[in-house]
């Protein structure tokens, strides 16, 4: 890549690009676009084709699988210095995306089209780091699996509760779309869990009372 600060932050991000060959950077510099979203757009959504492979400069993107009665599951995000590998099994399958992507932040993208990522393929360094990313997304999609198939939903919330802090500047509603359920159920189990004096529960806010008490639920 290039010696500007871009090309600066996304080797930075992605060591990767540096050892591309000369001929595979300039394809690269010459053809990838700078796309700037702002948060809360669809980056992506079911049934659309594929148009380029995003790089995450700035900003993240919240993965999800939606279902028809418009609940929606969050399967991953993808952060500075990660992939999308819904977009990377759409370009190797040349299918449409089976997914929602929505952008958490204003977000900056670099998009490198369709036939340049299939070129992008023939580096053996960049091929690797493709199949690894789909390594280690697919484990963690596993034991999100695992976690929605075989734990409580109550189990489910109080470990999520654990792992953001003291207090959580949250709606239910926001909480609900982590677990992939509905408002009405997170807001009946917070009531609960602030009955038993687990929480404290207030305007968009949960203060954590009893740290231990939500471990022992989380584990079961």
């Amino acid at each position: 890549m290039n010696a500007s600060p871009a090309g600066d932050a996304l080797i930075a991000l992605y060591p990767i690009l540096a050892t591309l060959t000369a001929r595979a950077r300039q394809r690269l510099e010459a053809r990838a676009q700078l796309v700037k979203v702002p948060a809360g757009a669809t980056v992506f959504d079911e049934r659309q084709t594929c148009q380029g492979f995003p790089f995450v400069i700035s900003g993240s993107i919240r993965v999800v699988k939606a279902a028809p009665n418009g609940r929606e599951l969050p399967l991953y995000r993808v952060t500075p210095g990660e992939t999308c590998i819904i977009s990377s099994a759409c370009l190797l399958g040349q299918a449409p995306y089976n997914a929602r992507g929505v952008t958490e932040a204003d977000t900056t993208l670099l998009v490198v089209p369709t036939d340049d990522f299939q070129a992008l393929l023939g580096e053996q360094a960049f091929r690797d780091f493709v199949f690894q990313l789909f390594s280690e997304r697919i484990a963690d999609l596993m034991q999100l699996i695992e976690e929605v198939a075989f734990r409580k939903l109550d189990q489910r919330l109080a470990a999520l509760l654990l792992g953001k802090g003291q207090r959580l500047h949250t709606t239910h509603q926001q909480l609900a779309d982590e677990l992939g359920s509905v408002r009405e159920i997170v807001s009946r189990l917070l009531k609960g869990l602030a009955e038993q004096g687990l929480v404290a529960l207030s305007r968009e806010q949960v203060e954590i009372l009893d740290p231990a008490g939500l471990r022992r639920l989380a584990g079961g």
